[in-house]
């Protein structure tokens, strides 16, 4: 029984752990993402004015 509980313990922090380096990716995709789109949009808007 002790057995048991360790092993599906140590699944549920396995699982805790990688939704976490999931989501943190996934943050930093979104924010990376963004930056690149508002630096491209700066960079249209310089070339329009000209």
């Amino acid at each position: 029984m002790i057995n048991f509980l360790l092993c599906a313990v140590k699944y549920l922090v396995e699982m805790a752990v990688l939704l976490g380096v999931g989501l943190l990716g996934a943050f930093v995709g979104i924010k990376l993402r963004k930056h690149k789109d508002a630096k491209t949009a700066a960079m249209q808007k310089d070339t329009t004015e000209e």
